[in-house]
This record gives C-alpha cells, sequence and structure tokens, in this order.
C-alpha cells in the first residue's frame, strides 16, 4: 500500500486503537511510522494528552462504544478526527496476526494513502435523542417482562384472566383477592408496585419525547403517515439523524455507534450493508444460506395486504 507522501509531509497521522480502558497509538509523520505507546481512557490523562497535540494533527480512531466522548474531547485540540468502520476495515487490511500496534499501524496507513472507510458521527442533539428513546425502549422491556410474570402465576394457579384491564386500580384490588400463597402473593404485589412506579418514568419520557417533536418539523412530517404516532417518528430521526449528508457522502447508513471494531469475533451472522447500493447483494447473500422449505414457507405465509413505509436518500 502506497501512502500519499503529500499528506504525510504535512502532517502527523495519530491512530488510536480504542478498547475498554486504554488505546494503543501509532504515528505517522514524515513517512514513517512508529509506536507510541498506550494511554489510559481516563478523562484527565485524555485531556492532558490532548494538550499536548499540535493543530494540524489529524486522529484516527474505530467506531466503538467510547468513541463519542473521545472524538468530541480531542477535537477542539487538532485538524480533524477520522472515524473508521472496522467491519471495512477489517475487510481491506485483513491480517492473520492481529495485535494492538499492528491494528493501529492499519489504521494511520489506511488514512494516509485515502483508503479508509469513515462514518458519520452524530451531533450532541441526535445522541440524546438516541439515548432518550433507548431509555424508553429499556422500560417498556422491562414492564413487558414484570406483566409477563404475574400472567404466569395467574396461569399456574389456575387462575381465569381478568375480564379488564389488569394493570389498573380494579385490576389490582382483583389480584389482591385472588386465592394465591403468601409467597406468590408477595410475587405478585411487588411487580405491581414496580409496574406503577415505572409507567411514572415512562410518562415522563414521554412527556419529553412530545416537546422534543413540537420543536423539530421532521416529527410532524413523519406524522403525517398513517401509524405513525410521536415515538416512531422521534426514533426513525434520531437513527437517521442528519438526512442531509447524504448528499456529502456516499452513504448515510453507517454510523459511529452501529458498528463494531475489528478486533471482534466474526461470525457468520450477516450483517447490515455499508452502503444503500451493497444492501441487495447483501440480501441475496443471506438468502442464499437459507436454502430449504424456510423461504418457501416465508413466501406462502405472507400477509396479503400490509403497510409499507420506506425510507429512501434523495437522488
Amino acid at each position: 500500500m502506497v501512502a500519499d507522501p503529500g499528506k504525510e509531509l504535512g502532517m502527523r497521522i495519530i491512530a488510536l486503537d480504542v478498547h475498554r480502558s486504554f488505546a494503543q497509538m501509532a504515528i505517522l509523520e514524515k513517512g514513517k511510522i512508529r509506536d507510541a505507546g498506550r494511554i489510559d481512557l481516563e478523562h484527565g490523562r485524555l485531556l492532558q494528552f490532548a494538550t499536548k497535540l499540535k493543530p494540524d494533527d489529524e486522529i484516527v480512531i474505530e467506531a466503538t462504544g467510547n468513541t463519542s466522548a473521545i472524538v468530541r474531547l480531542l477535537s477542539p485540540f487538532v485538524g480533524r478526527v477520522v472515524i473508521a468502520n472496522p467491519i471495512l476495515v477489517r475487510a481491506i487490511a485483513w491480517a492473520k496476526v492481529k495485535t494492538d500496534k499492528i491494528d493501529a499501524a492499519v489504521l494511520a496507513k489506511l488514512h494516509a494513502s485515502g483508503f479508509l472507510p469513515e462514518v458519520w458521527m452524530p451531533d450532541e442533539e441526535t445522541e440524546t435523542r438516541r439515548r432518550v428513546v433507548a431509555e424508553r425502549t429499556q422500560l417498556v422491556c422491562q414492564m413487558t417482562r414484570l406483566k409477563n410474570r404475574i400472567h404466569s402465576v395467574l396461569h399456574a394457579n389456575l387462575i381465569p384472566p381478568y375480564k379488564g384491564t389488569l394493570f389498573s386500580k380494579r385490576g389490582r384490588a382483583w389480584l389482591e383477592a385472588q386465592p394465591l400463597a403468601e409467597d406468590q402473593r408477595r410475587v405478585v404485589l411487588r411487580h405491581a408496585g414496580e409496574l406503577d412506579r415505572l409507567g411514572g418514568e415512562l410518562a415522563q419520557v414521554d412527556k419529553s419525547l412530545a416537546k422534543t417533536a413540537l420543536q423539530e418539523p421532521r416529527v410532524k412530517r413523519l406524522m403525517t403517515i398513517t401509524g405513525v404516532d410521536v415515538t416512531v417518528a422521534l426514533s426513525i430521526v434520531a437513527a437517521v439523524g442528519d438526512i442531509e449528508r447524504s448528499h456529502r457522502r456516499k452513504s448515510s447508513s453507517a454510523t459511529s455507534d452501529s458498528t463494531r471494531g475489528s478486533g471482534s469475533p466474526v461470525t457468520s451472522r450477516p450483517t447490515m450493508a455499508a452502503s444503500p447500493n451493497k444492501a441487495e447483494p447483501t440480501r441475496d447473500r443471506c438468502w442464499s444460506r437459507r436454502r430449504g422449505s424456510f423461504p418457501v414457507c416465508l413466501v406462502r405465509c405472507a400477509p396479503s395486504s400490509c403497510a409499507s413505509v420506506a425510507l429512501g436518500r434523495p437522488t
């Protein structure tokens, strides 16, 4: 791989192979690459390292769980922070022998040669929306699990289903009157109390989402689609982020928090295509792996009528 001499001579390229608690560094300067040791991924240590950087330096980092925090901390001190797609990096520069030093050096060389596949990093507002949507999803999952456990206790004791809304004031009174063992009654009432607490938190999250929706014209536009409410519209906006970037880049589907590290073990599970143009071959490969009666069953059991919502990049 031949690097771009002008790019190397004009700046330093500092590549970070990020792990949970440390990052392995490699510096490419004046055509030579050298190992720069490790740095602890703590706020104070990383800020101390950032003060030693030059304004024309470029940082290369793979997308992982703590990428956004590192990028926001280092961005004011350098010329640019580049986020690499680890899945495509592994496909381009696959190596039988992998070490932290080799991975960091590969990132620096790929960026210097112009072959580094980059991903888009969402802004703080988009990340906040994603966190709120994820928080709501977790609350709903917890409440669903608790409701299922209550239903399982009633079913195990041959108690017929309640004709009405079980998780209401009348339903609570009906639960307390059921002939259950003392330990099972305690479990049911504890889960019912936990549902009340989680329901209050869910109401606060929904209120916050509703306030955000009033200030976002894209949410109002999505809500004109039948079946799309505030939560669904905000989830779409949070997942897509800045749709205008599709005019500036070839791909709008790869983001910094939707990819895994290149050092992660690779399984045969199909992954999302990094570009809309690659979605069709990826789908064909996934379909070809499942031969036999299962694909035929899917076609036969497909609903005759359904509502579909498609989001596409404007051409």
